[in-house]
């Protein structure tokens, strides 16, 4: 979007053109004197008590619960606090005060640039990763932490060299992937000791989810080795701290479970990730095993999604009869099922907030802002928002069948433009397999905690506290 086409104000509600010694005609309106050119714009900036809401409500919050590994004990404190209720709140009052615009907030490591309407939202997603890249500061210090090679860790042509990789590893540009059989093989067989159970909570998902990150990504040699996963996430949790606790013994870590990874990698089969990433030459520096930490997390974060998703399903009995359908006809594609999902995700989104650093100066509503400036989209707060989108707090899966739903930037469970997310296809496959799998001999008769459907839905589920329970059919 260009910025002629926007049609927000600009700093305290004034639109460009009505800011001080803006151009304009003389008395007669004849003038023929160039006139000098209007002073930019100043940011508009949240004040202290503003600043002070937003840093307790949002971003302490979100840091709390963990960027790179989940501390499910503090989101069981969130879900009983209703901890997001509070943020959208502060969100809402910081829009309505400055009529939508950009706001410059100073946030727990620097300032940043929050957007809070449609129209900015929109162009985020439009600039390309040249302009806003993906390796802000924050994110760069905690994701460097167990994938400095990764993707999301890098920028400029090295960028490039390893997105090829990945998306040649996740067939990004393909609905369903060219090992859909080998994975649907996988999954069957983890989810029979699933669905042995008649009560099912987070720790069998875990665990069955986990088992298949490590087949899909590495082979089935790796299967049973739980301490891979076990090392994983004490990386992970190193992490959540930004590299700022223990780097050496991290860093330790980190070497320790490269060589693991590598080892597998070597005699990986041919349907693997691993093997896929390997399967053709790579430029001197892109590291094609750098993306495995981030697959095997991508696959282990399926473990909350799925799960809630099956729950919402249990509260839903018509949309659970439909996915049934879908799993028992062995639709191709599974496409309810995976509306489902998209739906879940957008409830309940695992990435919350799209954090980008700019890497040139840009100008939004008649501010410039120079190289560097982070800017911030709680997408999390948008997807849900009820003045754009209709029935936002309500679990409906029937919105992401409708045609071009998925260029629809207030809704983004994977992003949108040259950020989006490339595993998106994948973890679509995968989570859909997993619930079809319950759905196709089961019937979730019964779920806890009880959920009240006719009202809006929580902005968070204590996940490691759900219990479903299934009832053949």
């Amino acid at each position: 979007m260009t910025q002629s086409a926007e049609t927000g104000t600009g700093a305290a509600g004034r639109r460009p053109s009505e800011a001080p010694g803006a151009a304009g005609t003389g008395a007669a309106g004849t003038g023929s004197a160039a006139r000098p050119a209007p002073a930019p714009l100043p940011p508009v900036r949240a004040g202290l008590a503003e600043t002070v809401r937003f840093v307790a409500t949002h971003t302490l919050p979100v840091f709390v619960r963990g960027v790179a590994n989940p501390r499910f004990g503090v989101m069981s404190l969130y879900s009983r606090v209703n901890q997001p209720a509070w943020s959208n709140a502060t969100l809402r009052a910081m829009r309505a005060r400055h009529r939508g615009a950009p706001v410059m907030v100073r946030a727990l490591s620097g300032e940043m640039l929050v957007l809070l309407d449609q129209a900015d939202v929109r162009r985020f997603f439009e600039e390309p990763v040249s302009t806003l890249a993906m390796d802000a500061k924050d994110k760069y210090d905690s994701l460097s932490v167990f994938e400095p090679t990764g993707v999301i860790c890098s920028h400029g042509p090295v960028r490039e060299d390893r997105r090829r990789v990945n998306d040649r590893a996740l067939a990004a540009d393909r609905p369903v992937h060219p090992s859909c059989e080998e994975f649907r093989t996988v999954v069957e067989e983890e989810c029979r000791r699933l669905t042995a159970r008649s009560v099912v909570g987070f720790p069998l998902f875990r665990k069955a989810m986990t088992r298949i990150s490590r087949r899909v990504v590495l082979g089935d040699q790796a299967a049973g080795d739980q301490e891979l996963s076990d090392r994983l996430v004490t990386l992970r949790g190193h992490a959540n701290w930004m590299g700022r606790r223990r780097p050496e013994a991290a860093k330790a870590l980190y070497a320790e479970v490269e060589d693991r990874i590598a080892r597998y990698a070597a005699a990986a089969p041919a349907h693997t990730l691993a093997a896929r990433a390997l399967s053709e030459p790579s430029p001197d520096g892109t590291d094609p095993l750098g993306q495995t930490h981030h697959w095997l997390l991508g696959v282990d974060l399926a473990a909350p999604v799925v799960l809630r998703t099956l729950f919402l399903l249990a509260h839903h009995p018509a949309e659970q009869e439909a996915a049934h359908a879908d799993a028992a006809a062995g639709t191709a594609g599974l496409p309810r099922l995976r509306a489902c999902l998209e739906e879940s995700v957008r409830l309940y989104p695992i990435v919350p907030d799209l954090v980008r650093v700019t890497r040139t100066e840009t100008e939004w509503r008649g501010v410039r802002y120079p190289a560097g400036t982070n800017v911030l989209v709680p997408m999390g707060f948008h997807q849900r928002d009820p003045e754009q989108v209709d029935g936002g707090n309500l679990f409906a899966p029937g919105r992401w069948l409708v045609p071009d739903v998925h260029g629809d930037t207030r809704v983004a469970p994977f992003s949108h433009g040259g950020a989006r997310c490339p595993g998106e296809h994948i973890a679509l496959l995968l989570t859909s397999l997993v619930c079809a799998e319950v759905l196709r001999g089961h019937r979730i008769t019964a779920a806890r905690p009880a959920l009240d459907v006719a009202r809006p839905l929580p902005g968070i589920l204590d996940t490691a506290a759900l219990r479903l329970r299934l009832t053949r059919r």
